[in-house]
């Protein structure tokens, strides 16, 4: 089985799919968004193939595509659809590793019943937490490494997304006893070239192996 890895987030809109997209491209990985809320406009999945230079064949198509942009619960029930959290089995890529992507934050409700981290806590995949580097950044992540750990979830480190903040950075790292794996600027231009000269200066490729 190839190598497959969750990134999740403290929050949503933090940049996860930005990060997904470079760590495809850093990793040679597939990419699959089991939920996508929102379809009006650029999906996750093609704003991933677009930055990371992914081919048709290496987006895994999403299980469930919303037209609401909310909550999943939320959105499917709008749409008028049941997520049913025990189909979200983690499809077989093949040779090449498997960057799979959230929604929104770990406690986010998939239906009146599951949250996704519960989905997260049966699949028993290493989890790379994505954070902001702004002000509650602390109390977020740390509520977030807390979450995973009384989950049994490994988490193989935080990405920090937004300009360096130092003391924090360090605080959640040093307090969550978590490797700090890099931290990702905000790109302008944000591009496939430009996000992948970021990558590659603030990320290693061997801090993904597990």
């Amino acid at each position: 089985m190839s190598q497959r890895i969750v990134v999740a987030g403290t929050d949503t809109e933090i940049g996860k799919t930005i990060f997904s997209a470079g760590l495809a491209d850093l990793l040679g990985a597939n990419y699959w968004k089991p939920i996508q809320a929102g379809l009006e406009g650029e999906t996750d999945s093609r704003l991933v193939a677009r930055l990371g230079r992914l081919s048709d064949d290496r987006i895994v198509p999403e299980r469930y595509r919303l037209e609401t942009p909310a909550s999943p619960h939320l959105a499917a029930e709008i749409d008028g659809v049941r997520i049913d959290a025990e189909s979200l089995d983690v499809p077989d890529t093949g040779v090449r590793p498997l960057v799979i992507e959230g929604a929104g934050g770990l406690m986010v409700p998939l239906n009146r019943d599951t949250l996704y981290i519960d989905v997260l806590a049966r699949w028993r995949l290493p989890v790379v937490l994505c954070a902001r580097t702004v002000l509650g950044t602390i109390n977020h992540s740390l509520l977030s490494v807390e979450a995973l750990r009384n989950r049994k979830i490994e988490i193989l480190g935080i990405a920090f997304i937004g300009e360096r903040n130092s003391d924090s950075e360090s605080a959640i790292c040093e307090i969550g006893r978590v490797r700090r794996l890099g931290q990702l600027p905000s790109l302008s231009p944000l591009t496939a070239d430009t996000l992948q000269a970021a990558f590659k200066a603030s990320f290693r490729r061997a801090d993904f192996k597990l």
